[in-house]
């Protein structure tokens, strides 16, 4: 079996940042419940982790309720992070994850402090701002500036493929809130099935993609 692995350039920042989307896993069957699929995708995402670099980090995860509840998170957070589907942090070393299917994963990076955020961000979420929920509690916490942000999302379902483009109101709320760079994937999850799964396309019977941040661990630290 082969994993589906891409990083995004903008947010890796010559290596200050690290970060990976895995995809879908070849000749794994995940066609059941969310739950069951996690179970089945569970080694593979390990092993990915491991071979990525994040294996030996704290794995922080949300517990993604299609909300707009954001947590400052450490190496000490048990994970998953109740009620939330944001997370932020400003410790190295400390691996922040979230999965998706059709909807986006948000990457923020903030280059001045070296602070990052990652948000589940769908069509409710996306409505209820928790895009611009994670920036200000960037900023609430650690000082953030939106102008010293950049912002990358991930593959998600598009138009026509599905009747919201949630992808356009995040990149609007970002822009409200004065973010200095935001880049989009561009890609249609499901108009990807070889390399994503897809929710809608798969009628909520696949597995998950995940998302990972990190600030790697700093030289003496």
């Amino acid at each position: 079996m082969s994993i589906l692995v891409e990083t995004f350039p903008a947010v890796a920042i010559g290596g200050q940042f690290h970060n990976a989307f895995i995809g879908r896993v070849s000749d794994l069957d995940v066609t059941t419940d969310r739950a069951t699929a996690l179970k089945l995708l569970a080694e593979y995402h390990d092993q990915a982790r491991h071979d990525l670099g994040f294996g030996g980090m704290p794995f922080v995860t949300a517990e993604q309720v299609h909300g707009n509840g954001v947590a400052v998170v450490d190496e000490t957070t048990h994970s998953p992070v109740a009620g939330v589907d944001a997370l932020v942090t400003n410790r190295p070393g400390v691996c922040l994850g979230v999965y998706v299917a059709d909807c986006c994963a948000v990457y923020a990076v903030d280059t001045e402090h070296d602070v990052i955020g990652l948000a589940h961000s769908g069509r409710k979420g996306t409505a209820l701002g928790v895009v611009a929920a994670m920036i200000k509690k960037m900023g609430c916490a650690f000082g953030s500036d939106p102008a010293q942000m950049i912002v990358q999302l991930s593959p998600c379902i598009r138009p026509p493929l599905y009747e919201v483009d949630f992808a356009a109101e995040i990149i609007r709320q970002c822009h409200a809130l004065g973010v200095g760079e935001v880049v989009d994937s561009g890609a249609c999850t499901g108009a990807n099935l070889d390399r994503y799964y897809s929710y809608r396309l798969e009628k909520g019977q696949t597995g998950r993609m995940l998302a990972l941040l990190a600030l790697p661990e700093r030289d003496g630290s």
